[in-house]
């Protein structure tokens, strides 16, 4: 439905992350999300199949940095941001993405039980 705002929720320390990214990171961030919540695409990302299914990547690039935010959106109940990080070489780090496989299985697991 057009106008109907999906919820974001956070799993495990994702809020907290995203809560230390440097404040034109954290207000580009919250800006993609809101896009996303809307039905909109991020003006920046990418598929992240490695993670899971439908799992994306928000691409933002600020003076401090490069920054990613993991999310899915295809649940019917909310958008569920995986994780958050601060991006340090070319190639997205293996713990980065563990964590956010980790977090995307449990969430799976959670909404089917």
């Amino acid at each position: 439905m057009p106008g109907t705002v999906k919820p974001v929720e956070f799993c495990g320390s994702a809020l907290a992350d995203l809560r230390a990214f440097p404040e034109a990171a954290r207000r580009e961030a919250g800006y993609q999300l809101d896009r996303v919540q809307r039905g909109c695409d991020p003006d920046d990302w990418k598929p992240m199949k490695g993670i899971g299914a439908g799992v994306r990547e928000i691409r933002i690039r600020a003076a401090d940095g490069a920054f990613r935010v993991l999310y899915v959106a295809k649940f019917a109940d909310a958008i569920f941001v995986l994780h958050c990080f601060q991006k340090k070489s070319q190639k997205t780090n293996r713990e980065d993405v563990d964590l956010a496989a980790k977090r995307y299985k449990e969430l799976v697991k959670e909404l089917r039980s």
